[in-house]
């Protein structure tokens, strides 16, 4: 068995940052809980600061104290992992349950399954598509009759199977699906690198180091600047064009973004073959952080009719948005058609609700901060502290770098990203200007978003490499980070809320 012991050990800062703070009583891990650390997980230990998080976080929901048993907890991971169709966790999950010592008839499907355990599918498919459609009636069947659920039982339930979904979307949109289950060892040749972070005294920088996704052979398929196709481009000057997809024509210019500007000879191949492709690139670097200047810069403030019309209009574009392969029907794997009932349930656009007497959500009436994190704290003791540390670990996280720039304030960036992943799912955020989403996010960025939060089993490695190409791939999985725990609280807010409503 490889430990995380002598993982930790090749790992350069990661090592100093993780194994000398374990060996100091500085980290809350056990690493006993870290033995045979899994692909995807060193995938996130680009980033050390929410790796500790996450780790705790997940090992307290299987592992910790908690009002569901062993067997359950591995195999609602499975069937959450099942909905989206995510062989890699499914299989591991599977392992584990057997190694927790799980009936090995309950892998021959939903059919034989307790009835308990069976009754709580129904969340499990609406939390995973369509979350809003959660009432508490859901929640007052489970816990009522011969095999109810105690209340704790259901939140540990939720976080779960919110934690998998989640989870499937960041495997998914880091393309590791198509590389992980050919790999025989977990063990990394090289560690990630820490782009941009703070040098401390005694550290020096690792800006030469192989990254894990390029040891992966994730990276095979980026685009080839100096093809005939930019080639031919190059001489046409001008600047991005349609290459600013849904964040052109918002009265911000796309600074740095023509052929003779600054950068332009850095840039030049970039530009050409973003001009030639928008949809599958968009604007650069610098004209990006151009315009996450000129919003920090805005002084005006917007009334909360204006406001409210800016999401509506992020809203409704997204609806209309497709997903990155949106003709493709991706047939439900032989091996994982046992875990799904009702395959045909999936993502539908929440602008499109119909006629459904259903309200956008919004977050001065039932936020994570005020109401979610007390609710689920209180039902089921201290996970609502971890999860919380987890989303701001992730919310918050920063190098203050973009595209290997130093010194930049991404703080626009992060929020736009995060606050359209929950308006994807009909949760508004009362005091944002959605305006700036339109200027931040161009039309590919929000398709690989909507497609790793909703389809994320059509994302494949090509998919991957062609949005945010001048981003290195810490900065990617970065914001792949946040597609995860966005959309991870935003479906835990739609089941305490509902929650919250049958305890009243």
């Amino acid at each position: 068995m490889y430990y995380a012991v002598d993982y930790y050990a090749d790992m350069g800062q990661i090592s100093q940052d993780c194994y000398a703070a374990t060996k100091k009583g500085t980290s809350d891990l056990d690493m006993d809980d870290l033995d045979d650390l899994d692909q995807v997980t060193q995938v996130i230990g680009y980033h050390p600061q929410f790796h500790d998080h996450f780790l705790r976080t997940q090992n307290f929901i299987m592992k910790g104290d908690g009002p569901l048993p062993n067997d359950y907890r591995y195999y609602l991971a499975i069937i959450a992992a099942a909905r989206h169709q995510c062989p890699y966790l499914v299989k591991r999950y599977e392992k584990e349950f057997i190694n927790q010592g799980g009936d090995n008839a309950w892998l021959g499907g939903l059919d034989f399954i307790p009835a308990k355990l069976r009754a709580i599918y129904d969340i499990n498919k609406i939390l995973a598509h369509r979350p809003w459609l959660l009432r508490k009636e859901h929640i007052e069947r489970l816990t009522k009759g011969k095999n109810s659920w105690s209340l704790s039982e259901v939140v540990h339930a939720m976080v779960l199977l919110s934690h998998f979904h989640s989870l499937s979307s960041f495997v998914f949109s880091c393309g590791l699906t198509q590389k992980l289950d050919s790999l025989s060892s977990p063990k990394l040749k090289s560690p990630p690198v820490l782009v941009g972070a703070t040098n401390e005294p005694g550290n020096t920088p690792m800006e030469t180091q192989k990254t894990v996704l390029a040891e992966i052979s994730l990276n095979n398929a980026k685009p080839d600047y100096n093809s005939p196709t930019a080639a031919s481009s190059n001489g046409n000057g001008g600047g991005m064009g349609g290459g600013g997809g849904a964040g052109g024509g918002h009265g911000i210019a796309n600074a740095n973004a023509t052929a003779d500007g600054p950068g332009a000879l850095a840039l030049n191949g970039y530009l050409a073959t973003a001009q030639q492709l928008p949809q599958q690139h968009g604007i650069s670097v610098e004209a990006l952080m151009e315009r996450m200047k000129v919003l920090s810069q805005k002084q005006d403030e917007c009334s909360e009719a204006e406001l409210s019309s800016r999401f509506q209009k992020v809203e409704q574009q997204n609806a209309e948005l497709p997903a990155v392969a949106p003709e493709v029907v991706v047939a439900l794997p032989t091996n994982l058609s046992h875990y799904v009932d009702d395959a045909g349930f999936i993502y539908q656009d929440f602008a499109r609700r119909g006629t459904e007497n259903i309200n956008t959500f919004r977050i001065q009436d039932y936020s994570w901060e005020d109401h979610g994190y007390s609710l689920v704290d209180g039902l089921y003791n201290d996970v609502g502290t971890y999860l919380d540390e987890k989303f701001r670990a992730a919310y918050n996280l920063t190098y203050c770098t973009m595209g290997g720039i130093k010194n930049v304030d991404t703080s626009k960036f992060r929020r736009a990203i995060w606050n359209y992943i929950q308006c994807i799912y009909g949760i508004r955020h009362d005091d944002y200007d959605y305006g700036e989403v339109n200027q931040l996010l161009v039309r590919p960025l929000k398709m690989f978003i909507k497609t790793a939060c909703c389809f994320p089993e059509r994302i494949t490695t090509k998919d991957y490499d062609s949005v945010l190409v001048e981003l290195q791939d810490s900065e990617k999985v970065h914001v792949n980070l946040m597609i995860m725990e966005a959309r991870n609280q935003a479906e835990l807010l739609y089941a305490l809320r509902e929650i919250m409503r049958y305890m009243t």
